[in-house]
């Protein structure tokens, strides 16, 4: 090898180990690193109310269209041609109980009676003279000096005969008076006509419809309501045998909208149907309404008609540990976040009673429970947060 090959190669292996000398100095020499504390996060913030369970009555709101209370299609009794009518029969007309609707013409029921009445005068006769005639033949037999007499000698069954005839006569002529008051058409109950059927001068037979009427003294709502609500009322369930005593009614509001205002009347639920609808499976309470024709002294309130939809707002009954929340409080499983002395989230479930979209009615918390009323995203039992005490939610106190 030459001087230039030998200096070639001693150079090269110079730069190889001078090269590997730096790279173990890089991978063996460098400092370790210095270890730290992972960064503790702050725990999120919940909003939170401390619940005071309490007596509470929670009313119930459902809805329903009214109805009459008594309604009756209206029938003649006589035959005979439509002399006259009420000023009041019309659809849509106001009658009085006791109140002439229709006048039947009675002129052939007035010669009816009276010849029935000559009936019954003809049968009076007819049993004078035969009890006059039964006292003679008494009288004859005695003087035969017979103890015992034939009935028939004694004219017994004749008498009999002309008494049973009487009577047949009496009942004749009450019959056709009865007929003749029929001719005059009423109602024993105040009322509005809903369809009217005939008319002056028209021919009606016995059974031909008059007219469709309804009482006006009353009206009714059927209300239906679920099992949850029927749990928060104190409904007037009756049973056989009860002896009738009387309880005090539930109060219930009602309120529909007529003529571009909002109106309320005051009624009361009375009865529940007799079976649960066999579809819905809901239960339905009769509230009846007073007067709902009558007009108050100022009062622009319109009458309560029936086919009016009405929402109805039935008054609870007292329940005892009653806690309302934010409908954010409530979970989808009827249950709710607590945060207990540790500061740690735990659930409890609930008794939902009642509910709306901004609040919900529930049993099951103790007092000073603190309930969480909006939460992070991510939240899970145990897990430890920080609280923020609110004393309303969307705008309702708690």
């Amino acid at each position: 090898m030459s001087a230039n090959g030998r200096r070639q190669a001693v150079l090269t292996s110079l730069v190889l180990a001078v090269g590997l000398g730096l790279a173990y100095a890089l991978l063996v020499g460098k400092p370790g690193p210095d270890p730290r504390p992972a960064p503790e996060l702050a725990p999120p913030v919940v909003d939170i109310v401390s619940v005071q369970p309490a007596a509470r009555a929670i009313a119930v709101d459902t809805q329903g269209s009214v109805q009459p209370l008594r309604q009756v299609n209206v029938v003649s009794r006589v035959a005979g041609q439509v002399e006259a009518v009420a000023p009041g029969f019309a659809e849509g007309g106001f009658f009085r109980a006791g109140e002439e609707l229709v006048k039947v013409e009675d002129v052939d029921y007035g010669f009816a009676i009276a010849r029935a009445e000559s009936q019954v005068a003809a049968a009076r006769q007819r049993v004078a003279e035969e009890r006059g005639r039964a006292r003679q033949a008494k009288r004859e037999w005695r003087d035969l000096g017979s103890e015992t007499a034939n009935a028939l000698f004694l004219r017994k069954p004749q008498l009999a005969a002309a008494e049973a005839a009487l009577a047949a006569a009496e009942a004749d002529l009450a019959a056709a008076r009865l007929d003749f008051q029929r001719t005059s058409i009423s109602l024993p109950f105040n009322g509005r006509v809903s369809r009217k059927l005939v008319d002056v001068g028209q021919y009606v037979a016995p059974g031909s419809a008059i007219a469709e009427v309804y009482s006006t003294d009353a009206v009714q709502v059927r209300l239906p309501l679920t099992d949850r609500q029927v749990a928060l009322l104190d409904l007037p369930l009756t049973y056989q045998g009860e002896d009738g005593a009387a309880r005090a009614p539930v109060p219930v509001t009602l309120e529909a909208r007529f003529g571009n205002r909002q109106w309320q009347w005051r009624g009361a639920v009375v009865r529940t149907d007799a079976s649960i609808d066999v579809s819905s499976r809901v239960v339905y309470a009769v509230a009846e309404v007073t007067e709902p024709f009558a007009r108050r002294a100022g009062s622009e309130r319109p009458p309560l008609a029936p086919g009016l939809f009405v929402h109805a707002r039935i008054e609870g009954r007292e329940l005892p540990g009653v806690v309302v929340l934010p409908r954010s409080a409530l979970r989808s499983d009827d249950s709710v976040l607590l945060v207990d002395g540790g500061e740690r989230i735990a659930s409890r479930e609930v008794q939902v009673l009642q509910g709306d979209a901004r609040q919900v009615w529930v049993q099951g918390l103790r007092r000073g429970d603190r309930v969480v009323v909006s939460e992070p995203a991510v939240m899970t039992a145990g897990m430890r947060v920080a609280v923020n005490e609110v004393s309303s939610v969307a705008g309702v106190d708690y």
